[in-house]
């Protein structure tokens, strides 16, 4: 069920910021989350002039998680200079979770237990945590008991060289055994999506990313990053191909499903490093310091399906649901941002929004939402350009939807995702 931010107590996105996202292995491969995290806290608050005394909570979405900095959200907010003081913590809700840490720091300007709230997310997938065999590991915990040699040789006993290997991590889902790819492949297939159709919407992004970078529309929601040891700073996103055509993607061969799947790499957003953050704060706490706020927090809801068989559809139910609490239709909205995982799953869900027989089947015999004009989606680019860091992502829509308002001169903006897990979420922005 939708819940409401427009009550007595007006939640305001004052800003937000981003590092420039980085495909994994690149710019960023030597970086912890909570470096990205740090720069990213540090960079909003420095642009905004605000007194980190005057932050009352931090909130930060990861998905990979380093055992070191398993509350990323505190140590990146010490890190860049917020006080002791103030409390942090981190929540994780697949590619949507920072949507999940925004929306929990609106909730707490709305119950009035915050005034300021920075919120955000931090992801590296250049070094995901590896383990080693459960059995070795479970007689490394048996070790610490271990007092002289015969002992640490008994441990041994039994082990062959394939015992010792590591744990690769995969990207699938724990209730399925399914990878992600997999999934956009079926549904693709579910929505007769052709590989044509992807490949299509792919090189559209790209062109639209390169075109907002090369008119400046990205540098405003971007601030510079300087990695170590030259501490050079790093100042556009590396994913972003303007070279690319369709020749080039209908030559890249299936990713999943072989030999006849429809994803491929280039219709497919890659894994990427980086970090965001937003400044939310009340209405009436923006106005007392003096802050131009973007735009307000109104309806969002998030919402969950069947991993099997929907696991990337969220967005074709969470968006009719922000749109019927709001009392809007399609023709309202003036900005569309929607999380590009892959080209398939976008299209999916466009279509699932626009089909009867969804609506029907699917959302209680209600009427369809409506088909989204593609002049009003991801005009920007999308995550199979810009990339896409699991625990960042949620914060640069949101972001990325506030800026183009103000930009195209529009009211509303719907911003939605998918989520590992058949979850999704949405959020309606309307523009100060």
């Amino acid at each position: 069920m939708p819940s409401s931010l427009s009550n007595d107590r007006e939640v305001v996105f004052v800003d937000g910021c981003r590092l420039p996202f980085q495909q994994s292995g690149t710019g960023y491969a030597d970086l912890m989350a909570y470096d990205m995290g740090r720069m990213a806290l540090k960079g909003l608050l420095t642009r905004n002039r605000l007194d980190p005394g005057g932050v009352d909570r931090v909130v930060l979405g990861s998905v990979v998680q380093d055992v070191d900095t398993s509350n990323v959200a505190r140590e990146a907010a010490l890190g860049a200079g917020v006080p002791q003081s103030v409390p942090a913590f981190t929540v994780t809700m697949a590619c949507i979770s920072s949507n999940q840490a925004l929306t929990s720091g609106a909730e707490l300007i709305a119950g009035g237990q915050a005034d300021v709230v920075v919120a955000g997310g931090t992801e590296t997938l250049s070094d995901p945590p590896i383990r080693l065999q459960p059995e070795v590991r479970r007689r490394l915990f048996q070790a610490r008991k271990a007092k002289s040699p015969g002992d640490y040789l008994e441990l041994l006993k039994g082990l062959g060289p394939g015992d010792l290997l590591p744990e690769a991590p995969s990207i699938a889902e724990f209730s399925t055994g399914e990878v992600m790819g997999e999934s956009a492949d079926k549904l693709a297939a579910m929505f007769d999506v052709s590989r044509r159709a992807q490949d299509e919407y792919a090189l559209r992004s790209h062109e639209k990313a390169a075109e907002a970078r090369e008119q400046g529309y990205l540098s405003g929601e971007l601030v510079p990053a300087s990695v170590p040891p030259d501490f050079d700073p790093i100042t556009e996103d590396n994913g972003i191909r303007p070279d690319t055509s369709m020749e080039k993607l209908s030559g890249l061969s299936p990713s999943f499903v072989e030999p006849y799947g429809t994803v491929s790499p280039g219709n497919s957003s890659p894994l990427t490093d980086g970090a965001s953050a937003a400044l939310v704060m009340s209405g009436e706490k923006a106005e007392a310091e003096g802050y131009a706020p973007q735009a307000v927090l109104r309806e969002y809801t998030y919402v969950a399906q069947d991993p099997g068989e929907e696991l990337l559809l969220g967005p074709a139910y969470a968006m009719p649901q922000i749109l019927e609490a709001a009392g809007l239709g399609v023709d309202d909205i003036d900005v569309f941002e929607l999380h590009e995982a892959f080209a398939g799953q976008v299209l999916a869900v466009l279509r699932a929004c626009a089909s009867e027989e969804f609506a029907e089947e699917n959302r209680d015999g209600a009427a369809p939402m409506g088909e989204i004009p593609m002049e009003k989606l991801n005009a920007w680019g999308g995550s199979l350009s810009l990339g896409h860091p699991f625990g960042a992502t949620g914060t640069r829509l949101v972001t990325t939807a506030a800026h183009r308002l103000e930009a195209e001169d529009g009211r509303f903006a719907l911003v939605s995702a998918c989520a590992a897990g058949g979850q999704g979420h949405a959020l309606l922005l309307e523009r100060v």
